[in-house]
């Protein structure tokens, strides 16, 4: 059971969202205590997926939590979107694979770049992608 110490919400509606998630995820990273390594980990892995939740999702939101589990301090970040959902999310996983016009890097490096990742996905009703990276 994970406990939360401090949570913000950004709606993600526009590029300029999508900026204001990368700063707030990176204050979150450094109140943690995150080696700089790892804040631009992370900060690469909410910036991907909250331009996919702009761009494909067609707007959403992004939750940025400060979680505890035990001894352990991570930060977890959920973003959520209405939009036309993932048909094949393995595909969409696979190195390589694009939707769009973009390198095909985006959910499956923003997978490496975190120490836990979820995808869930249902055509026409939405995408809820959950990144969680631990100190």
């Amino acid at each position: 059971m994970s406990t939360t110490t401090t949570h913000d919400l950004i709606p993600i509606t526009s590029p300029s969202d999508v900026v204001r998630v990368r700063n707030a995820v990176r204050s979150a990273a450094e109140r943690v205590g995150y080696r700089a390594l790892d804040v631009t980990k992370l900060v690469t892995a909410a910036s991907e997926i909250a331009r996919n939740t702009l761009v494909y999702g067609g707007g959403g939101r992004a939750d940025i939590d400060i979680i505890e589990m035990g001894i352990r301090t991570g930060v977890r970040l959920v973003f959520t979107d209405e939009g036309p959902g993932i048909p094949d999310i393995g595909l969409a996983l696979q190195e390589g694979y694009t939707s769009g016009t973009g390198m095909g890097l985006g959910l499956s490096g923003s997978k490496r770049l975190v120490d836990e990742f979820a995808i869930e996905s249902e055509v026409a009703r939405g995408t809820r992608v959950t990144l969680v990276k631990w100190r």
